[in-house]
């Protein structure tokens, strides 16, 4: 069988193509067998609130997109740009090829796999702010 495997604690959410999903009162195994379907679990979910760093916002405006709740264009707009101005402040060679996988399936649509490499610069984010601080 291939596809996406979700194993789901239980009354965990996840979001599948813009759907909320919950899970019931016991663990629970998954297969997600459309291909390029848009998951989020939704305890991994950024926040509006949370949404307060560069990368992070970036981040979340790529979920918005993820669940429906944005414009497309307009919203690819924003994530291309905020990837260009990452690209300034992240100079690590792991962090560029995160912003670089994350532009190239940008640029072909496939949004979930541009947050996927996106969210891989949050903990290299958590890291830059507290050095700072």
């Amino acid at each position: 069988m291939s596809g996406l495997v979700l194993k789901l604690r239980p009354s965990e959410r996840i979001m599948i193509n813009g759907a909320v999903i919950e899970n019931g009162d016991r663990r629970t195994r998954l297969n997600v067998l459309t291909p390029n379907a848009n998951v989020l679990r939704l305890r991994d979910a950024i926040h509006p609130d949370e949404a307060n760093t560069p990368v992070r916002r970036v981040c979340y405006i790529a979920q918005l997109l993820l669940a429906g709740e944005a414009e497309p264009v307009r919203a690819r707009q924003q994530i291309s740009q905020g990837i260009e101005q990452l690209g300034q402040v992240f100079s690590d060679a792991e962090s560029r090829i995160n912003l670089q996988e994350a532009r190239r399936h940008l640029a072909r649509n496939n949004d979930y796999m541009a947050l996927k490499f996106l969210r891989f610069l949050l903990p290299v984010e958590a890291r830059l702010m507290e050095t700072a601080s």
